[in-house]
């Protein structure tokens, strides 16, 4: 069943590719020999993360359209909250980029975070691992957008893009490392509201000094993602980004990111906020945290 899965994804079979990534998110017997054997991929992975409200969906979308108007294919992975009780999607219902669902270009995942901190979900480098075996020119994934928690899209992506909207000015001071550090390009959104161009000023003064950890200066761009403007801009910016890469060692950080997370979560398997749950309850008023966690 593998081999035929890994053949037919290979080959473009969407269902399949469908079907693959249902399977190795819920662990299904093979799926980890399935994964050793998935060849090499290049397939750039474009992450795009920030704050709540900050247009990401939109921003998605519109570079989705900059890409298709290419003649470009590209799989989107959204990441959607979930309940911090049963782990579903809160906003799975939602309505998402509608437009391009029926494109063939066009592949659309949802994913709930099933209760990670870092705004991704649990398997999202093996199903990203699985989605670059089919024959997509990009990978976009779009997080929840949780605040500093999210830098776990720095792990993941080749390019890591923060969207940010004008209004964001006291929310920047808060940000200091967490997501004012992964960002390989700023995108201002929402550009056309209200002190844009002094936001973006102040956001490059603020930048300054991490400009010497990084070979390049971090690009600033402006858009309006529901008006298509600043997108061919962005697109640009992502170019340069991965053609600086290739000279860098980024490419190695990213590899031992990955392997660190999935060796995380394999020394974790087995282990489930319920089976805690339960235990605890069974030691009732005798329950200590301490000596309970040391079991593990």
């Amino acid at each position: 069943m593998w081999q035929q899965l890994k053949k037919d994804i290979v080959h473009g079979d969407i269902k399949s590719l469908a079907r693959a990534i249902s399977l190795v998110e819920n662990e299904w017997e093979g799926y980890d020999h399935f994964l050793e054997s998935l060849p090499t991929s290049k397939t750039p992975v474009i992450g795009i993360t920030g704050p709540p409200g900050a247009g990401k969906s939109t921003l998605t979308d519109a570079l989705i359209g900059q890409l298709i108007a290419q003649r470009k294919k590209v799989a989107v992975l959204c990441i959607d909250p979930s309940s911090a009780f049963n782990l579903g999607a809160l906003l799975g219902d939602r309505i998402r980029m509608s437009q391009w669902y029926n494109n063939p270009d066009v592949f659309i995942r949802s994913l709930a975070t099933r209760g990670s901190l870092g705004g991704l979900h649990p398997a999202i480098i093996e199903i990203t691992d699985v989605i670059k075996c089919a024959p997509f020119d990009y990978i976009l994934v779009e997080t929840v957008g949780v605040g500093q928690s999210e830098i776990e899209i720095a792990g993941l992506a080749d390019v890591t893009i923060v969207t940010i909207v004008p209004e964001a000015g006291d929310e920047i001071q808060t940000m200091k490392a967490g997501l004012m550090e992964i960002a390989d390009i700023f995108v201002v959104n929402k550009a056309d509201r209200p002190g844009a161009d002094t936001f973006v000023k102040n956001l490059r003064m603020m930048l300054a000094p991490a400009f010497s950890n990084h070979s390049q200066e971090i690009p600033v761009l402006k858009t309006v993602a529901s008006k298509q403007e600043g997108i061919v801009e962005l697109q640009n910016a992502i170019e340069q980004v991965l053609i600086q890469q290739r000279s860098g060692d980024k490419k190695s950080w990213l590899l031992a990111e990955k392997a660190w997370h999935i060796i995380q979560l394999r020394r974790m398997k087995g282990l489930t906020k319920k089976d805690l749950k339960d235990k605890i309850e069974a030691e009732g008023n005798q329950f200590n945290m301490y000596r309970f966690i040391k079991q593990y």
